[in-house]
């Protein structure tokens, strides 16, 4: 180990929970306590606590491989990269660069994500470049810059939610996919507030809420529309707020007024009195916030879902507001920041648009090249996926296990196994890893240094504990080695710092500016929350506590700038940031403290004023028939993360959640004549899973609800529908039409 104590942040969910290394008895590391990071404090998960099991050698790899005679065998480092390269050199001068593709992962390091956008923009020179988070917050990312003019997941700390007046979460099963997360609506009802949970299961965390309203899958748009209607019929709207602060009210008010209650009860299956308990308890304090997660968001009209909250949100008053507004609970380790720094399809880094003209000619001079050589936007990720074997002829991957998690997975896993050439850069050989050509072994959490950005805009900084197993190289290492192959000798380092550095160049001005965050600031600060632009004023420093988002960086109409509320007041939430030192930038100057909390003045639009956007209900893409008369929905159990490559291998959290299983309610499988544990197979227009079924009142009797992480004859991603969101591109994974059938039945 490189120190005895060494606090860090864990590698799974985007809470980035502070936690302790210290060494362990024989060898390796042991998870310990860190009480002072201020979004767990101290509390972690099953995973978090298991996850130094990850870092020995029976469970990863460490050592290249290159497949030989059709199977994997143990090759040399110089040999791996240099049939990646020749593979990736082979298809630009045969098919072009645009045949080339990389596709990356929500949990790469704000560094690794970097490079990977900049490794396919400048040495590949190819537009086809997405990630999974494309699977994750796409659409309220979409749905927050339509409406806010920015999209951070959350654009207030979590420590403010205890403190509202009422919560809304909706598609949000806190206590399984965020577990230690769970103490803040807790502490919410203790301090008086209510939760109101939207969720078509009773599920752990619907168990906490005052309210629990069960839609049918797909209907939370309706349901959204239906308490906005309410809220106007009921005069509940805050007509000042809506005048001072927002455009376009009366094209939405008129969308919701014909979306009455009792159409809103036939569409959705929730009562009509529910409709109007959520409304009041929601209306009625003078604090009140929505959280959205995965539910209202993985559907083909995400997007739109997330707008209607929002529009609920405005109406009333909330957003940039203190201790009030609409959120996102981002999903992946970095789903924030990976979103931000370019491996998205449309985006360079600091948020910057990818057709911005001034954006390319910025990130561009950053990179040492013409601006007329940036490619242009390509495809998203399903497409990206769906277009491999055609138009795409090879890929490098990183970070991320498509064969399990991507929709009509069975079509995923033909169209990898059709390429010319596939390199694969992971910590494990997982069920994508199988397929390629070349693996590459990758470091991992615990053995290098690096920065993310987690659910609330706060970047963070992981550190180095354990030297890598020999035959182990960082990600960095890899896009270094692959470049200089590949005719790039400079502009690709290894060390993640300098990385950074770079990086803070490349985002400044932008709307994600990371350039008044430093690795010793990170270190000092325990974080610090984008926007944090570079201070211009050498030597007068911002005084943090008092007056955020104030200082000289500050001054003027700063998109998404913290500051004083409408009525010049300020909530009395405690210090907006931990108090910076002076000189925390490294070069002895002040500093901008960063924007804990967004929109307080304006928001980060043209006019600064929040954009409202009609919508109307529209069903999902694939309605239950006749031949498919049941609607499956997909999540996550508390034991497993992702599409499991990682949590399988721990051996604690296998016997946790050793397996899929289709949970069901008793009035269905008394239709089936199945019993609780019997296998069934449930059958979509994509392909059939089988697993054990699971008998439950907590879930509606039209509904089935499977989780996603295993692969094999249960894997979940066989049946799901890759129809896409017309603005965000998210598959609808949470809504499609199948039938359940027993084994007797086949």
């Amino acid at each position: 180990m490189t120190a005895s104590v060494t606090p860090t942040h864990c590698p799974y969910c985007a809470l980035q929970c502070g936690m302790n290394l210290t060494p362990a008895p024989g060898g390796g590391v042991a998870v310990t306590e860190r009480a002072d990071f201020p979004v767990n404090r101290g509390a972690l998960c099953g995973k978090g606590r298991t996850a130094p099991a990850l870092l020995s050698s029976r469970v990863r790899l460490t050592s290249p491989l290159v497949r030989t005679g059709g199977v994997l065998v143990p090759a040399g480092w110089d040999e791996a990269l240099s049939r990646i390269a020749e593979g990736l050199a082979r298809t630009r001068a045969d098919h072009g660069p645009d045949a080339c593709a990389v596709f990356g992962g929500g949990g790469l390091t704000n560094e690794k994500a970097y490079a990977l956008g900049k490794f396919a923009r400048v040495v590949l020179r190819t537009s086809q470049i997405d990630y999974n988070g494309r699977f994750c917050m796409s659409s309220a990312a979409a749905a927050g810059v339509r409406a806010f003019g920015l999209d951070r997941g959350l654009p207030f700390p979590l420590e403010d939610v205890p403190r509202t007046g009422c919560v809304i979460l909706v598609g949000s099963n806190l206590a399984e996919t965020m577990p230690p997360a769970l103490r803040f609506v807790t502490e919410l009802k203790e301090n008086g507030g209510t939760l109101i949970v939207i969720d078509p299961r009773r599920t752990r965390t619907a168990e906490q809420a005052d309210l629990h309203l069960a839609p049918r899958p797909g209907t939370d748009l309706a349901l959204a529309l239906g308490m906005l209607h309410l809220a106007v019929a009921e005069g509940r709207t805050d007509e000042e707020y809506i005048r001072d602060r927002t455009s376009g009210w009366e094209e939405a008010r008129a969308a919701a007024m014909a979306h009455w209650p009792e159409y809103v009860e036939r569409i959705t299956g929730v009562s009509v009195p529910e409709l109007r308990a959520a409304v009041r308890m929601f209306c009625e304090p003078g604090n009140a916030m929505v959280l959205t997660a995965r539910g209202p968001e993985q559907q083909s009209k995400g997007t739109d879902t997330v707008g209607a909250w929002i529009n609920l949100c405005l109406a009333t008053g909330r957003p940039g507001r203190p201790l009030s507004g609409y959120g996102c609970l981002t999903g992946q380790g970095n789903g924030q920041g990976g979103r931000e720094h370019g491996q998205k399809a449309d985006q360079l880094p600091g948020y910057r648009k990818l057709t911005d003209p001034a954006a390319r000619r910025h990130v561009a001079e950053v990179w040492g090249i013409d601006p007329a050589a940036l490619p242009g936007p390509g495809r998203s990720a399903y497409e990206l996926l769906d277009a491999m074997g055609t138009d795409i002829r090879s890929l490098l991957l990183m970070g991320s296990n498509p064969v399990v998690s991507a929709p009509r997975a069975a079509h995923v896993e033909e169209r990898l196994k059709s390429l010319d050439f596939l390199a694969v850069a992971d910590v494990v050989l997982s069920e994508t890893a199988a397929l390629a050509d070349v693996v590459l072994p990758v470091a991992q959490w615990a053995e290098e240094t690096g920065t993310t950005t987690n659910l609330e805009g706060r970047v963070l900084l992981r550190r180095r504990a354990l030297t890598p197993p020999e035959g182990v190289r960082s990600d960095l290492e890899v896009l270094h080695g692959l470049a200089a192959r590949l005719g790039v000798e400079k502009g690709f380092p290894t060390d993640p710092e300098e990385v950074f550095e770079e990086l803070r160049r490349a985002s400044a001005g932008g709307p994600a500016d990371y350039s008044g965050i430093t690795y010793r600031r990170l270190a000092e600060e325990n974080g610090v929350f984008w926007p944090c632009p570079a201070q211009d004023v050498p030597g007068q420093e911002t005084p943090a506590q008092e007056n955020p988002g104030q200082g000289p960086a500050a001054a003027g109409p700063r998109p998404g700038r913290a500051g004083t509320g409408p009525e010049g007041t300020r909530p009395d939430t405690g210090p907006a940031v931990a108090e910076p030192a002076a000189g925390g930038d490294g070069s002895g100057g002040g500093f901008h403290p960063g924007t804990p909390r967004l929109f307080l003045d304006r928001f980060a639009t043209e006019d600064g004023r929040a954009r409202f956007v009609p919508v109307s209900h529209r069903p999902v893409a694939e309605e239950p028939d006749d031949e498919y008369p049941v609607l499956l929905t997909t999540g996550r159990v508390v034991a497993q993360y992702q599409s499991g490559a990682q949590t399988r291998r721990v051996d604690e959290l296998n016997a946790a959640a050793p397996g899929p299983f289709v949970e069901m309610h008793p009035r269905l499988a008394e239709r089936l004549g199945a019993a609780d544990g019997d296998a069934v197979t449930v059958v979509s227009r994509r392909g059939r899973a089988v697993a054990p079924a699971r008998i439950t009142t907590a879930i509606r009797p039209d509904t089935v609800f499977m989780p996603f992480h295993w692969p094999g004859e249960g894997r979940t991603n066989t049946l799901t529908n890759p129809a896409l969101d017309p603005v965000s591109r998210m598959p609808e994974f949470k809504a499609c039409a199948v039938r359940v059938e027993t084994a007797r039945e086949e």
